[in-house]
């Protein structure tokens, strides 16, 4: 059946479909542990008509798509695991319209954070959701992304106004509008932000936007213990100071960094913060959380306003996942995430660090803690039986401790294939409709088949 569909779509496509070793291999890697997964090609459409040609084409035999962005999610959402197409994204990467006056723009789905921000430059506006990745627009919505500053402009669930996506039969379809809100039918706006690719392909999307900031400062500081740290976090939160950003490192992670970027900062835990606003408010802010810091022991208090320095700050944040997997001899890291209650937060970050000494595992902590989110990210070999398991153990207990507080077992990394066996005990009966809702969108499962649902029992 999929050979059948590959004739079809090479003679739609020509030499846009591609069936090379080279290509193949390289869209079956990924950021983490998970072996090589080539598809049997890869297709790359420039409009959203060629979307859905050929999703019409593997409707009719069978064959599983899966969407393709920067490849940068950590759960092996864009594998190929039962064959089929990459569907790669990349070439509808413009942006269709800015909005200007009403703080939004039109994009399709292949163009990243940063290429979007450029585009924007002129204009005195941004696009706030920060990954850390520098991850395409359409992924980061099908794996509902947020990052460092949703804390403050929140998630890409808040970011999107409408939709075109394609469902699996090639029908396309417009969801949702550019008026801020609606009271109009199901949202399948959101119902289609974070399915992973499982209920259709994205093809253009409406983004809000903010206006850049009058002020930005950012700031470090360092605390002796890891509670000192989150409970300064869990103050400065319920006090109800606007923090742009505000991200926890643990000793571990500034390990990581000392070793892969030669950082020369002291192994203990840092808070990274960032404050927007006018230069009186950002001033403001950030003597109100200096406050804060003082009750729980804070050190070196530094606060940077150059653009280069800050940069340099955000930088070395957004190559932890690097630098954690530098502690390793490997270079291969197993990424996961949990989201609990902003109350909860130190309790389950101390209980991660005890699991892995218990496990004897080298992990790192770093979280946009502002919003009770954060990552372990284990430094293994997957080669190594008893390590795996040993590390299968350490995220089956962070799971069960998020779920425990009250909280999710992603907050932002998603589910894909690492986080399906977990979906039972965090949503019950409710994974029943869920498979219901799937099988009205995709009945024949080729929408990247065997990601997010578990297999009914």
């Amino acid at each position: 059946m999929i050979d059948a569909a590959l004739s079809e779509l090479k003679a739609l496509l020509g030499d846009r479909l591609v069936t090379t070793q080279a290509d193949r291999d390289l869209h079956g890697q990924n950021e983490t542990w998970y072996p090589l997964t080539p598809p049997d090609a890869v297709a790359y459409p420039e409009t959203t008509q060629e979307v859905s040609d050929i999703l019409k084409i593997c409707h009719a035999h069978d064959c599983p798509v899966v969407a393709y962005g920067a490849a940068s999610s950590l759960e092996g959402q864009h594998l190929a695991t039962r064959g089929g197409i990459s569907l790669d994204m990349n070439r509808m990467n413009r942006v269709l319209q800015v909005n200007a006056e009403d703080l939004n723009c039109v994009v399709q789905p292949g163009i990243t954070r940063i290429a979007l921000n450029e585009e924007l430059r002129a204009t005195g506006l941004f696009f706030p959701v920060d990954p850390g990745a520098n991850a395409s627009i359409g992924g980061m919505t099908a794996t509902r992304a947020s990052g460092t500053t949703a804390v403050r402009y929140g998630t890409m669930r808040e970011n999107i106004l409408a939709l075109e996506a394609v469902m699996a039969d090639g029908t396309i379809v417009r969801t949702g509008t550019q008026a801020r809100k609606s009271s109009t039918g199901y949202d399948l706006t959101h119902l289609l932000v974070g399915s992973e690719g499982t209920l259709g392909i994205i093809t253009e999307l409406t983004v809000k936007l903010q206006g850049i900031p009058e002020a930005i400062s950012a700031a470090t500081c360092r605390f002796p213990t890891i509670e000192d740290a989150v409970n300064c976090v869990i103050l400065t939160i319920q006090t109800g100071i606007p923090m742009a950003r505000i991200e926890l490192v643990d000793e571990m992670m500034v390990r990581g960094f000392n070793n892969y970027a030669d950082a020369g900062l002291p192994e203990v835990p840092h808070l990274f913060l960032e404050f927007h606003g006018s230069e009186n408010g950002v001033a403001e802010q950030a003597e109100m959380f200096g406050a804060i810091a003082e009750d729980f022991g804070v050190e070196a208090y530094q606060t940077a306003t150059k653009t280069e320095d800050r940069n340099a700050l955000w930088a070395m944040r957004h190559k932890s996942h690097y630098a954690s997997a530098s502690l390793g001899k490997t270079g291969h890291l197993m990424p996961t995430d949990v989201c609990v209650p902003i109350s909860k937060l130190a309790e389950a970050v101390v209980q991660a660090q005890n699991d892995a000494k218990r496990l004897g595992l080298t992990s790192t902590i770093v979280g946009h803690v502002g919003d009770g989110n954060f990552h372990s990210g284990l430094a293994i070999d997957p080669t190594d039986p008893d390590q795996m398991k040993a590390a299968e153990e350490f995220t089956d207990a962070l799971a069960k401790t998020a779920l425990r507080l009250g909280g999710t077992v992603s907050g932002e990394h998603g589910i894909g294939l690492g986080k399906m066996k977990y979906m039972t005990a965090e949503h019950g009966a409710a994974v029943a409709l869920m498979r219901s809702i799937k099988a009205a969108f995709d009945p024949k499962n080729i929408l990247n088949p065997g990601k997010m649902l578990p297999p009914a029992e």
